[in-house]
C-alpha cells in the first residue's frame, strides 16, 4: 500500500511569505490616506443631489419651459449633471 503525503514546505518559501506578509503591515499603518472624509464632503454631496432634483422637478412642473429658458431638453442634462456629480463625491466618503 502507498501512501501519498505532501511534502514539507521549505524555509525559503515561508520566510519569503511571513516578508511580504510583514511588508503589507507595514504599508498599512503608514498609508498617507485620510481616515475621515473631508467636513465639507457630505453637505456639498446633499446639496448637489438636492439642486438637481430641484432643477429637473422645476423643468417638469414647468412644462420644459424652466429653469433657463431656451435650451429645452439640455435643462435635464443640466439636472442630471448635478445628480452625477453628488455620485461622484459619494464615492469619496468615507
Amino acid at each position: 500500500m502507498v501512501y501519498l503525503s505532501r511534502m514539507p514546505k521549505s524555509k525559503l518559501r515561508k520566510k519569503v511569505a511571513e516578508q511580504r506578509a510583514h511588508n503589507q503591515e507595514i504599508e498599512v499603518k503608514t498609508s498617507h490616506e485620510p481616515l475621515e472624509s473631508p467636513r465639507w464632503l457630505a453637505p456639498t454631496m446633499v446639496v448637489a443631489f438636492l439642486i438637481g432634483l430641484f432643477w429637473i422637478v422645476v423643468f417638469y412642473v414647468s412644462q420644459t419651459v424652466y429653469p433657463i429658458k431656451g435650451i429645452g431638453v439640455w435643462n435635464m442634462v443640466i439636472g442630471f449633471s448635478f445628480i452625477g456629480f453628488g455620485f461622484s463625491l459619494a464615492t469619496r466618503w468615507r
